[in-house]
């Protein structure tokens, strides 16, 4: 089976939600179990990859030296920029092969040598994102798609599945099918059009995003 050798985080958020915590510290240095959210997450990729990359923005030195601590590959100064502008505009544009994509607020149980293996099996598409089953309490994009392939997103119409923030993609194949853009709602509307983005039949085994104070303390119970 063919390995994805990269994967990066997106801890760049100003986190407002969790407010007064977020003043003081950005949200991925949020404290969950004896670690923190985004360590969490470098902790578990590393047990299958070494090519951890970071994004920051908000108190970005901070969570720089945090995170470097743990030995991840590169930091990427995303500060005032969209959640997207990295796949465009960081030396990763030019990465012609696939990279886990995920977010500091998601905290899972994540097969990634079969997510992988789901990857290659549908043709290597530009983009493919992975599905959760709707949680009650929790927002997200309604994924519609026929044959793996998606052709809509939708956030007020229901369906069975939406996205969960983790995807595969490739940055040079998407550079070099779609206009750059900031926004990932942006990206995937255009990948839309050229049926290009596509829907792992892979779900997370364990699935939970920490959005607000509440949430972090739901994850920190669920720990114990």
């Amino acid at each position: 089976m063919t390995k994805i050798n990269h994967a990066i985080i997106m801890a760049a958020g100003r986190g407002s939600r969790m407010m007064p915590l977020t003043d003081s510290i950005p949200k991925a240095m949020a404290q969950l179990g004896d670690t923190t959210l985004i360590v969490n997450g470098i902790e578990k990729i590393k047990k299958v990859l070494k090519n951890i990359h970071i994004t920051v923005g908000y108190k970005k030195s901070d969570l720089a030296k945090h995170v470097i601590e743990h030995n991840v590959s590169t930091v990427l100064n995303t500060e005032g920029k969209g959640n997207a502008w990295w796949v465009f505009n960081s030396l990763l544009k030019d990465l012609n092969e696939p990279i886990f994509v995920l977010t500091c607020d998601n905290v899972i149980d994540l097969d990634f040598d079969l997510l992988a293996e789901n990857y290659y099996s549908l043709g290597e598409p530009a983009c493919m994102v992975v599905p959760v089953s709707p949680i009650e309490g929790l927002d997200g994009d309604y994924i519609f798609e026929k044959e793996n392939i998606i052709v809509e997103l939708d956030r007020s119409k229901k369906g069975e599945k939406y996205c969960s923030g983790i995807q595969v993609l490739n940055p040079k194949k998407i550079n070099s099918l779609i206009n750059s853009c900031d926004d990932f709602y942006d990206v995937w509307n255009q990948l839309i059009l050229i049926e290009q983005l596509y829907c792992s039949d892979i779900f997370p085994e364990k699935w939970f995003t920490v959005d607000t104070m509440e949430q972090l303390e739901k994850a920190n119970n669920n720990r114990s």
